[in-house]
């Protein structure tokens, strides 16, 4: 065997052992024990207090508001979506919630765009459609 492919191998023998130190050095302890997953993950991640309540949350003391919505062109959005997070709102309901009234906020989703189609949102010129006005003084965002 020539000399060259004995360092080749050597070499490729060194970097494969390498490779294994390191994977053994660095995977976590906990690597694998749900699947490809690092189980510690579970529970670190319930320690962290929940930001999103769900619309469920909201059906409790809104109901006629959520029943108004589900009426509407918005009952596919979740109340969080607009309002924010209602964590802090459902542990005390003296934390209001966002109540977004400016017209940049409703351009987020109905600013005229060319890559969105134009039959899933109602898409306007946010520069020439009431430019002086804001949005819910004409579109109640519950039932616009």
């Amino acid at each position: 065997m020539p000399i060259q492919l004995k360092r080749l191998l050597i070499l490729g023998l060194v970097l494969v052992s390498i490779f294994f130190v390191l994977k053994y050095l660095l995977t976590p302890e906990s690597f694998g024990q749900y699947g490809h997953y690092r189980g510690n993950a579970l529970v670190e991640n319930a320690t962290h207090d929940a930001k999103y309540v769900g619309s469920e949350a909201c059906v409790e003391c809104h109901e006629d508001i959520v029943e108004e919505k589900t009426e509407g062109f918005h009952n596919t959005l979740a109340c969080e979506n607009c309002h924010g997070p209602g964590y802090m709102h459902v542990l005390d309901s003296e934390n209001e919630l966002q109540m977004p009234d400016s017209r940049e906020f409703c351009a987020k989703c109905h600013a005229y765009n060319r890559a969105r189609p134009a039959n899933a949102i109602t898409q306007i010129d946010i520069e020439d459609h009431n430019p002086e006005e804001k949005c819910i003084e004409c579109h109640y965002p519950h039932q616009p």
